[in-house]
């Protein structure tokens, strides 16, 4: 059982194209994006275990021997994992998602009883605390006994903006529990402050942590989590992730609507949408798809030396991807304001994530001088009511740190899940 203190962090991520028709089996392209949120993990023996959110004002604590003495036979059994596991990682892709169960209604009331939360919580706390207590007890209960520990996470994402916050705080709560049941080894146990965990482990994380997903959001395409625990730029489809080939370093400007939203309601809303108009929205989840495909196409063609014509192929397939969005009820008032102002600047947006308000994305062309940072251009954002955010958050236990999450906000592509010292 590990006994010092363990530090993670996974990143958040921005979907470019494929938001929605992902859950449909159509094809996803995603980034990870360097805004993470980190997990401190203290294992101890006063005989509890402990949660911290502060982003969202959860503090709980759980008595060990009370866990323990539940019957967990509702969590049901894990799965073994399939067979070609490391022949496909050799091809360079990863298996699929598709062989963990989803919790049931009934497993998530025993874990409600078990949070002990009051029935006026927050949406956001209760998801929170029960994703963790199922992994927890999933995880931790093939151990003599539960270990007593103190967890505290903190993040740079925005909770509900789209940004894959909370496959962040699932892959990187897996990791912790994986490393500190000794499933999976710990990466700087020898001292070596540069070392991650091999790709079967991070297979294995990526596994857990879509079970997490499915707790907060029940039926997640799986994107984000392969997103946050892989790192990079992906592609995704019907649980297959890849990396894509030589992505260019692409400019992109991420807005914070502020417009909170509700994930599992909009997944569901598109759902009812397409079996109320079967023949309407099917060819929009394929044309969703084909946009997706012509990216991905012209992403590989750019390379380290991409043409002006590119940048207008993926303008177009931006506008052309946001119309049809909000065909399919996901759009926002906010988000249309975003990509009326930055037309007008002739720059192109559409939304990321699940929509209903949120983030939106802005590709930048070469040539546009500082925007989002100490040269922005002037009145570029002007006329979108939020203004530009930049706050000093706290780190438990750190130095505190600035961190820009609202409008004006260059975003780049970040590394996978890591353990820190």
């Amino acid at each position: 059982m590990l006994s010092e203190v363990l530090l993670v962090s996974a990143p958040g991520k921005v979907i470019l194209h494929g938001e929605h028709a992902v859950v449909h089996g159509k094809v996803a392209l995603a980034v990870a994006l360097n805004l993470r949120t980190f997990l401190r993990l203290q294992p101890h023996s006063n005989g509890k275990v402990d949660l911290s959110l502060p982003n969202i004002g959860i503090k709980r604590a759980w008595d060990v021997a009370r866990l323990q003495s539940l019957d967990t036979s509702f969590l049901g059994e894990g799965k073994e994992e399939k067979p070609g596991v490391v022949r496909a990682y050799r091809e360079g892709s990863w298996p699929e998602q598709g062989d963990v169960t989803t919790p049931t209604p009934e497993q998530v009331e025993k874990l409600k009883e078990v949070a002990g939360l009051p029935d006026d919580c927050a949406v956001t706390k209760r998801l929170a605390v029960l994703a963790f207590l199922y992994l927890y007890l999933s995880i931790c209960r093939k151990q003599r006994a539960l270990p007593s520990l103190d967890i505290v996470v903190w993040s740079e994402l925005p909770p509900g903006a789209g940004l894959g916050s909370s496959a962040a705080y699932s892959v990187s709560l897996a990791a912790a529990l994986l490393t500190v049941c000794e499933e999976i080894p710990n990466p700087l146990k020898d001292g070596d402050c540069v070392n991650r965990w091999t790709k079967e482990d991070l297979e294995l994380i990526n596994k857990w942590a879509f079970q997490g997903e499915r707790m907060i959001h029940g039926n997640p395409s799986g994107v984000d989590n392969a997103v946050s625990t892989w790192g990079g730029a992906l592609r995704y489809h019907q649980g297959k992730i890849s990396s894509l080939k030589r992505p260019p370093a692409l400019q992109i400007l991420l807005t914070n609507t502020k417009v909170p939203r509700n994930t599992r309601a909009l997944v569901a809303g598109v759902r009812n949408r397409l079996l109320k108009f079967p023949e309407i929205v099917a060819p929009l989840l394929t044309s969703i798809d084909a946009i997706s495909l012509e990216c991905e196409r012209v992403l590989g063609e750019m390379g380290e030396a991409p043409a002006l014509e590119q940048y207008l192929v993926l303008e177009e397939l931006i506008d052309m991807n946001q119309h049809h969005l909000n065909a399919l009820g996901v759009g926002h008032a906010s988000l249309d304001q975003l990509c009326q102002v930055t037309r007008a600047h002739g720059l192109h947006s559409k939304l990321t994530g699940a929509g209903g308000g949120g983030c939106g994305i802005t590709l930048l062309k070469p040539g546009i001088p500082g925007v989002g940072g100490p040269g922005c251009q002037p009145g570029l954002l002007r006329g979108v009511h939020l203004e530009n955010s930049l706050e000093r958050k706290k780190r438990p236990g750190n130095r505190s740190q600035l961190c820009s999450v609202a409008l004006g906000k260059l975003i780049s592509l970040s590394g996978s899940l890591l353990p820190h010292w």
